[in-house]
């Protein structure tokens, strides 16, 4: 409740302080799910799901000249080598997310990923899904460790604006200790999908409005 109460009171103010009091957030409470959990001899093994943005260390991007941090990066700081961060990318498909901040989901055709992007490049490999580790010194590692546009697509994707709106850039191999690409993925299908999601991001009673 106290994190809550500034994080909504940053909300009115600067943006970087409301993101870095969230993820703030999330790894005080992760570290204290950890000490709940831990038992002598046995400490807890936590997997936590998360987009790329909290989970990729912010240092490794144009985020960090921006004051901002992230989950990940707070990890790293606090727990070295205990923690491993695993970055998810695609270069085309369909993806579910909304046009704007509270409005119904769409499932939406991701566009082909940019040049001289880190999607672009998992692309052109010909592997459609593939593992790669980035936490040792070879030549992919020294590849992915040039900075390179990556893209973020999360609870909202505008397509139209896709390069302002979703890429920055990354060195891939210092955010992640590896990387899964998917190279064409599947929106995930809502439990109650609506009509606007059924139809793509065309309702069914287009152009009549009934």
């Amino acid at each position: 409740m106290r994190d809550a109460e500034a994080y909504y009171r940053a909300m009115f103010g600067e943006r970087v302080t409301s993101w870095n009091l969230r993820d703030e957030h999330m790894a005080d409470t992760l570290d204290a799910l950890a000490r709940h959990l831990d038992r002598p001899g046995d400490p807890a093994r936590i997997v936590v799901w998360a987009h790329n943005s909290h989970i990729g260390d912010a240092r490794a991007t144009e985020m960090a000249a921006e004051g901002q941090l992230s989950l990940g990066q707070l990890m790293r700081e606090r727990h070295g080598k205990h923690c491993r961060t695993l970055g998810f990318t695609t270069s085309s498909g369909t993806v579910t997310a909304a046009s704007s901040w509270g409005a119904d989901s769409e499932r939406k055709t991701v566009r082909p990923a940019l040049p001289s992007s880190i999607e672009e490049l998992l692309h052109d490999t010909g592997i459609p899904e593939l593992f790669l580790r980035t936490d040792a010194s070879d030549e992919a590692t020294a590849v992915l460790r040039t900075p390179r546009l990556e893209r973020a697509i999360g609870v909202i994707y505008q397509p139209a604006t896709e390069r302002q709106s979703h890429y920055f850039h990354t060195r891939a191999a210092d955010r992640y200790d590896a990387v899964v690409h998917i190279d064409h993925t599947t929106a995930l299908e809502p439990l109650s999908p609506s009509s606007t999601w059924i139809a793509g991001s065309t309702p069914e009673t287009y152009p009549s409005g009934l």
